[in-house]
């Protein structure tokens, strides 16, 4: 049976299922978005890493999350829209999801709790980093930018560099 990640299946943003089991083998940066934060314009940033290393086996997996000030208020065919509009995203987005508290998504929960990066979300635009095998091996604050030598960094060692 699946792993890691992979063991979860979740709600795409246009209301169909997706087992992370079929990232099995790819890099995964995890982030969870807001519209309406200081940090939304990273959207920017995570579909020019997306853009960059797709081809090579990464993927950005999106889940939008209302937990932090209202600052993602809207509907997921609203978030969908803001996020095509505004950002030009082609990275998946997934149904918005609740990252902390009893609401938590069964993902999260796993990311926060059973990994080797346990503790709460702090806020919008905090990014998991995924192993091929469906192992966390990052996570990184909602102030790093995924465009960070850091970030990319460990995404070429992970891909193998070319």
């Amino acid at each position: 049976p699946p792993t890691g990640v992979h063991a979860f299946e979740v709600r795409t943003i246009d209301g169909g299922r997706k087992r992370l089991a079929d990232y099995r083998g790819r890099t995964l940066l995890i982030v969870n978005t807001a519209s309406r934060c200081g940090f939304t314009k990273q959207y920017a940033s995570l579909e020019t890493l997306y853009q960059r290393y797709r081809a090579r086996g990464f993927e950005v997996l999106a889940f939008p999350a209302n937990d932090f000030m209202n600052q993602e208020p809207g509907t997921d065919a609203e978030i969908q829209s803001f996020c095509s509009t505004e950002y030009g995203t082609t990275f998946p987005l997934f149904s918005k999801i609740s990252v902390k508290g009893g609401a938590m998504a069964p993902l999260y929960r796993h990311l926060t709790r059973e990994s080797a990066f346990k503790g709460d979300v702090e806020w919008n635009f905090t990014k998991f980093l995924v192993g091929p095998d469906g192992k966390v091996v990052a996570c990184y604050g909602p102030r790093v930018d995924p465009l960070s030598k850091d970030v990319t960094d460990r995404i070429e060692a992970l891909l193998g560099r070319s």
